[in-house]
């Protein structure tokens, strides 16, 4: 396992910085075609206990997917911002029935404070585009919500950076990661200063000791490790941005593969809201997406997930890989994250084999979906998910 998750220094150079996270966030092209352990326990039971709101998954619109589809919106690697403000809210008024004002109040109060969970891996090829953040911003702003009160995010502030989601691109709307990545200890181990301090990584702080998925998965106990993740025993808490501060979440995932599944919008929070991941993708594999939406910092906040399709990547990922990509010119609309994932799935799994790639479409791979249905979090079976072209 430690050889699938735990790049060393000259690795995650020598691979570059998205290939790099590719490595952090794990390969299910590699780990999938293994034995899997025995599955640890966890913690799944107390994220249930909890009380359910008004605002639970799946949301307003349990099982309804909306397909935008505007060839206008990109082409060879070129965006029509314009283009892209209006699929969504074309997606918005399909998905709620309503128009984009409505659909605001109904998800919405004044004085939210709204995280826009990104997907900065793959700046450049296949990470969430700027012109989509700018047109939910415009759509959060011109309802009233205040620009200090919006605040883009991620699980690492080095990605977010190289993605392009900077103080200066987005004035007056938060930039936060979760934790930072300090590029000079990869290159010279011999400091770790950076980012170590009295033993405690720097960005310990910045997660939630009091709110966390535990999981009977021991995790590795070297530097290097608790460099890429934080802590290092059997806890992954939650960031204290997701737990505290904010109390509503727009999920921007993008379109692609990772192996024979999908690393869309269970994924991007699943492995994006907490710390300590590289312990939990073999043995409990995307069963982490499902139970870490489970509990109610995510659960009760979640209200729109949106899987961005302008380009997609159907092969390599969830690394980025030019080579496997093309402009789909889509976006998906849900506030249903486990039937938005199930309708991309199965588009997913046409597209590779359209393209000739040799399908594995083991049950594992969708195990979680089916799984969240159990759980009330959302619906996963075809027959019953509403998916309307708008």
């Amino acid at each position: 396992m430690d050889g699938l998750f735990h790049c060393d220094r000259r690795g995650f150079l020598k691979a570059g910085g998205f290939a790099g996270a590719g490595l952090l966030l794990g390969r299910p092209a590699v780990w999938a075609d293994e034995a899997a352990p025995a599955e640890p326990a966890t913690n799944i039971d107390k994220a249930l206990a909890a009380p359910r709101t008004a605002h639970s998954l799946p949301g307003a619109q349990p099982g309804r997917v909306v397909e935008v589809h505007e060839p206008a919106a990109i082409a060879a690697g070129l965006v029509d911002a314009a283009a892209v403000g209006i699929m969504f809210r074309r997606g918005l008024r399909s998905l709620f029935g309503t128009d984009e004002g409505a659909a605001f109040k109904r998800l919405f109060a004044a004085d939210d404070v709204v995280g826009i969970k990104v997907n900065p891996v793959g700046a450049g090829l296949i990470s969430t585009h700027l012109e989509l953040a700018d047109a939910v911003i415009a759509w959060l702003t011109e309802n009233g919500l205040p620009r200090a009160n919006i605040v883009i995010w991620d699980r690492f502030d080095i990605m977010l950076a190289e993605a392009g989601f900077t103080a200066e691109r987005f004035p007056g709307v938060g930039i936060e990661g979760l934790q930072t990545m300090d590029e000079a200890a990869f290159e010279d181990g011999a400091d770790q200063s950076g980012w170590l301090k009295d033993g405690r990584h720097v960005s310990a702080g910045n997660f939630d000791d009091e709110v966390l998925y535990w999981a009977e998965a021991p995790a590795p106990t070297d530097l290097n490790y608790l460099h890429q993740h934080v802590v290092s025993d059997l806890r992954s808490p939650f960031g204290r941005l997701v737990t505290q501060r904010l109390t509503k979440i727009i999920n921007l995932a993008v379109f692609k593969n990772t192996g024979n599944g999908i690393s869309m919008a269970t994924k991007n929070l699943g492995y994006g809201a907490i710390c300590n991941t590289g312990r939990l993708h073999q043995p409990l594999f995307f069963k982490v997406c499902t139970e870490v939406l489970a509990f109610p910092c995510l659960r009760d906040k979640l209200v729109l997930n949106v899987n961005e399709g302008l380009v997609g990547q159907y092969d390599g990922g969830p690394m980025p890989n030019a080579a496997f990509t093309w402009d789909y010119q889509r976006l998906f609309l849900a506030t249903d994250p486990f039937a938005l994932d199930r309708v991309c799935h199965d588009l997913m799994v046409a597209k590779r084999k359209a393209m000739g790639v040799a399908v594995n479409e083991h049950p594992r791979y969708t195990d979680y979906l089916r799984y969240a249905e159990t759980l009330g979090l959302g619906i996963a079976d075809p027959a019953r998910i509403e998916h309307l072209q708008a």
